[in-house]
C-alpha cells in the first residue's frame, strides 16, 4: 500500500499528471482502510502546506479523513488554518462530516484548539465546533 502512497505523491508533484487518475488513486487509498498510511499522509500534507500546494492539501485531507476518522481533526484544522488562497470547499466538507459523525470526539479534540496560540488555528477550531449537532 505504501507503493500507492508513493505513486500518489509523485502524481501530486507532477503538473502534467492526469487529474482524474490522481483522484481515483486517492479514492483507492482512502477506501483501503489502511491506517498504517496515516504518518506518511501527514508528512505529505505538511509538505503540501510548505510548498503552498492547495490541490495536494485538498486531496490528502480527504484521504486522511477517510483513513483516520475524527481523530485526524486536529491535523485537518491546522492544515485548514494555512491560507493558500483557495476556497477549501472539499477540506471544509471533510471537517464538517467528521465533526457531525462523532460529536463527542470532535468536541474533545477541538475545544482545546480554540485556545491555540495561533489565532488562525483557534478560529478554524471554533468554526468547526459550530457544526456540532
Amino acid at each position: 500500500m505504501t507503493d500507492l502512497l508513493t505513486r500518489l505523491t509523485e502524481m501530486l508533484d507532477d503538473p502534467d499528471a492526469d487529474v482524474d487518475e490522481t483522484i481515483d488513486l486517492a479514492d483507492e487509498i482512502a477506501a483501503s482502510g489502511d491506517a498504517g498510511l496515516l504518518p506518511g499522509l501527514r508528512t505529505q500534507l505538511d509538505r503540501a502546506l510548505t510548498e503552498r500546494n492547495a490541490y495536494a492539501r485538498e486531496l490528502l485531507g480527504g484521504v486522511l479523513a477517510a483513513l483516520g476518522g475524527p481523530e485526524v481533526l486536529p491535523v485537518l484544522i491546522r492544515a485548514s488554518a494555512v491560507d493558500l488562497g483557495d476556497d477549501q470547499d472539499g477540506l471544509a466538507a471533510e471537517i464538517v462530516d467528521l465533526v457531525q459523525a462523532d460529536p463527542k470526539t470532535a468536541r474533545r479534540l477541538l475545544r482545546p484548539m480554540t485556545e491555540d496560540d495561533d489565532l488562525s488555528v483557534a478560529n478554524r477550531a471554533d468554526w468547526a465546533l459550530r457544526f456540532l449537532p
